[in-house]
């Protein structure tokens, strides 16, 4: 495929890496102590215009009121539709042909182990399950995100609120009962709507991943985030947060990954570390290996991954086929969807930049106002006749199954969708990770 790939070896002799470990595990000790406090737990815990990172537009009175004005009207033509006095909508509730389900065919193998960390929504949980890892345990600190996936998973041990917080977990008690640890720690530090603050944000959580690992020490860690972690901005990040402190036991790896490789309807470009540990591994991390062509939307899309597809891959869905809407001769991928948990307020918009707005638009598209489900996106007709999507029809564009329900208000659903991993990824991870084991295995018992 092309995708970048990048090994992480270091040039220190081995004891300046002990050292060098050394003090990283002083530094994060020191670090979880200090988040403990409530005073510090505030900080990571702030939000809108409460929280340290905020920054408010400069708007002219003029830009103000306008803003303002927009807001009441849409306001104002969303009780109209609720109480049934808007006008009616030319869209039907269309039947998706798009069934993510199809993208991880289950695996009944539950052979390895695997926990998660900041697990969000439950996209990496329901890939690695889909791909017949036991599941162990997740934890996430926000309480309506935890619940999603106990709901969605009655019998899996969810940690959230207090509970879910990890700068307060001993790990060492899953040390041994293990294979891997994934997770997705906050990508606001070094995300631009985040303001890219990296570690002097009190949302980075990265230390907190390299913690568990080094007292977990499972055979296998998987981290995710935006794909600005792995530019030049946070080169020296990278090399002294993530790897320098694990690189003396693991062997570790970075791929940038789009979820459209493994058939997700949606440009979704994310970075992924992998590391093997050297001992009860003893191998380099393989890349997970595309299974879908996406080649005919690069056009529409503002990647620069190169690629090169096997012309017997199943090709990727635009978002119009996914959806089941009408061909109008126009289709793309979804551009990536925005979080809806960044910001100063919750919004029920999936729009990430300007860019975005102008492929939603020649896709008719309607990318703000999401409805709670398709019955009411429905209700409420869009400008220009455009579709109106649903939360489920969101979910189901960053590959969730149709099954899987959110919990909490729609800016809470969009949020927990927007800042997850997307399943079918995931599971492609997680099969790589799984093969890669068993060829080790295999070698070894020969």
């Amino acid at each position: 495929m092309g995708r970048v790939a990048h090994i992480w070896p270091t040039k220190k002799r081995p004891e300046k890496v002990a050292k060098s470990v050394e003090r990283d595990t002083q530094t994060v000790l020191v670090y979880a102590h200090h988040m403990s406090d409530g005073k510090a737990k505030k900080k990571y815990l702030a939000t809108g215009t409460e929280s340290e990172w905020y920054q408010p537009q400069k708007l002219t009175d003029a830009e103000r009121e306008a803003f303002r004005a927009r807001s009441q009207a849409s306001q104002l033509a969303a009780l109209r539709a609720k109480t049934g006095e808007g006008q009616p909508s030319i869209h039907p509730i269309y039947e998706p042909r798009l069934q993510p389900c199809l993208l991880m065919p289950a695996l009944d193998n539950k052979s390895l182990s695997s926990l998660s960390m900041f697990s969000g929504g439950g996209g990496f949980d329901l890939g690695f399950d889909y791909a017949g890892f036991s599941h162990v345990a997740s934890y996430e600190l926000l309480d309506f995100a935890a619940e999603t996936i106990s709901s969605n998973r009655p019998l899996w041990n969810v940690y959230g609120g207090d509970e879910g917080d990890v700068t307060g977990i001993d790990w060492r008690h899953y040390r041994g009962g293990v294979d891997v640890i994934h997770g997705g720690p906050p990508c606001q530090p070094f995300s631009s709507a985040g303001r890219q603050r990296g570690a002097r944000d009190p949302r980075d959580m990265f230390p907190q991943f390299v913690r568990a690992v080094k007292e977990i020490e499972p055979k296998v860690f998987i981290a995710e985030n935006v794909r600005g972690l792995a530019g030049a901005k946070f080169r020296a990040y990278v090399t002294e947060t993530i790897v320098e402190p694990l690189t003396a036991k693991y062997e570790i790896r970075s791929f940038l990954l789009n979820a459209a490789s493994f058939g997700v309807p949606q440009s979704r470009t994310r970075v992924v570390f992998i590391g093997y540990h050297k001992t009860s591994v003893g191998i380099t991390p393989s890349e997970p290996s595309a299974t879908h062509d996406w080649s005919e939307f690069r056009k529409n899309n503002s990647s620069k991954q190169a690629s090169m597809w096997d012309e017997e891959l199943p090709r990727t869905m635009g978002v119009r086929a996914a959806l089941g809407l009408p061909d109008t001769g126009v289709d793309a991928l979804s551009p990536t969807l925005r979080c809806s948990l960044t910001g100063p307020r919750g919004t029920t918009s999936i729009l990430s930049s300007s860019a975005a707005q102008d492929v939603w638009q020649r896709l008719e598209i309607w990318p703000n106002g999401v409805g709670a489900d398709r019955r009411s996106a429905q209700a409420f007709p869009a400008k220009y006749d455009h579709y109106r999507l649903s939360v489920e029809e969101c979910a189901l564009l960053q590959g969730f199954p149709n099954d899987w329900r959110f919990h909490g208000a729609v800016h809470k659903s969009l949020g927990q969708i927007g800042n997850s991993v997307a399943p079918p990824m995931a599971y492609a991870i997680a099969k790589s990770v799984s093969e890669d084991l068993k060829l080790r295995s295999s070698k070894s018992k020969g």
